[in-house]
């Protein structure tokens, strides 16, 4: 359960989206833009 909070905290925080639009993805869907975002944040923080 505590992984659902890291991944709905982590997607609002870097896109804002509203927490239900996130609840209602599957754990699979979550966890992509999870990877997604961190892989846009290491390119940015890479070029810097």
């Amino acid at each position: 359960m505590e992984n659902i909070f890291k991944e709905v905290a982590f997607v609002a925080y870097h896109f804002h989206w509203d927490r239900e639009a996130l609840l209602d993805m599957t754990h699979r869907e979550r966890h992509a833009w999870v990877k997604e975002i961190s892989r846009i944040n290491e390119k940015i923080n890479s070029s810097r």
